[in-house]
């Protein structure tokens, strides 16, 4: 299989996308309006971050290749690179974080770290050990209070910057905190290693995908039908029974999992295709520049809405509007930039700072193509 996975840029730009629309649902205070649009936007919420991670995780895969082919001091290489990759994501989301709460920067920094050690494991290994994560979750439920630090009503947590704050977020019960959600990073690891531009097993892992999505979701719909129906408070349902992303338990990780294998296939097919078409192609070039994305996305695209004093109280109806011309802007911005250069701003900056680190030879520019 090629270095690249054609497909993966456009679910990585499908991931961005998802992101857009629900945190400008969450900023802007979305509850009122089409109950079917607030049903549909409300599946994207942990979805498409799960999404992001399990891509990340593909592409370490795909990075790590080369390396496996060498002796053991290129994959040691290997490992530091993506550590040092790791640190300087967990520094520039920390920083980040007075700005965006519900950053995802410093998680992925911790996982990367956490990757490092695991880049030529065996597929079996990064199996068991995406299990143990999963599991170890409910097991943390038992002991340590989910809620502790949190203040719900405004999404705010107390204690974030004391060390024991800070890790419990980090680690427990943050947005996306190791514990669950490093499991995604495995199992993209794992995926990546897989022939996916075989049509075989495409159709393989979508009938996978498919039934366990619809089994989990249906099974667990049912369980809280009954719930109700016995009389079980629905605080205690939505936060035992939900396959929503907080609290990130099993069920959750399964079917965000499964959507995210669906996505991704779904992207290789389109690839397979499409690859030579423009629209194609821009929307390739948008997933390439989903970090720069990421955080023009708080940076522009919510101080525009605080400059328009929409930030609360609004219609999902304002809210998937407003994803949906940034998100039409950042493609037309994707699509000129990449004209000129092969990196967006922000992977140009993130380069630079690790070639100050040494992780490079010399610090890298905007390569014009």
């Amino acid at each position: 299989m090629s270095a690249r996975i054609h497909g993966i840029d456009l679910a990585r730009a499908l991931a961005i996308f998802g992101m857009v629309v629900v945190n400008f649902k969450l900023v802007m205070g979305a509850s009122t309006g089409s109950p079917f649009l607030l049903s549909l936007s409300a599946l994207l919420e942990g979805r498409a971050a799960a999404l992001f991670v399990i891509l990340a995780g593909v592409g370490l895969t795909l990075s790590a290749r080369k390396a496996q082919e060498h002796d053991l001091l290129h994959r040691k290489q290997m490992q530091n690179k993506v550590a040092l990759r790791g640190i300087l994501l967990l520094c520039l989301g920390l920083l980040y974080l007075p700005v965006w709460p519900a950053d995802i920067l410093h998680f992925y920094g911790c996982y990367f770290i956490l990757a490092s050690w695991l880049l030529f494991a065996s597929h079996r290994t990064l199996l068991t050990l995406c299990a143990l994560v999963v599991s170890t979750f409910p097991a943390l439920l038992l002991v340590i209070d989910y809620s502790k630090g949190w203040h719900w009503e405004t999404l705010t947590y107390l204690d974030l910057w004391t060390l024991d704050g800070l890790i419990r977020r980090i680690f427990y019960n943050g947005f996306h905190p190791v514990f669950p959600w490093f499991a995604f990073l495995l199992f993209g690891m794992w995926l990546g290693r897989q022939p996916l531009h075989q049509s075989a097993l495409q159709k393989r892992l979508f009938k996978i995908a498919i039934v366990i999505l619809v089994s989990v979701e249906g099974a667990f719909y049912l369980l809280r039908t009954l719930a109700v129906s016995v009389g079980m408070q629905d605080q205690d349902i939505q936060f035992l029974l939900s396959t929503g992303p907080i609290p990130p338990l099993p069920q959750y990780l399964v079917c965000a999992t499964a959507s995210s294998v669906l996505v991704l296939l779904g992207c290789i097919k389109l690839a397979q295709r499409f690859a030579h078409s423009t629209v194609f192609r821009s929307l390739e070039d948008t997933g390439k520049l989903s970090l720069t994305f990421y955080i023009a996305h708080i940076i522009i695209g919510m101080g525009t809405l605080e400059a328009l004093n929409m930030l609360g109280n609004q219609s999902i109806e304002m809210a998937l509007l407003s994803s949906l011309l940034f998100c039409l802007s950042a493609w037309c911005f994707a699509t000129l930039w990449r004209r000129k250069y092969a990196q967006g701003p922000a992977e140009w900056l993130f380069r630079y700072l690790l070639a100050r680190t040494g992780t490079y030879s010399e610090p890298p520019i905007p390569t014009r193509k």
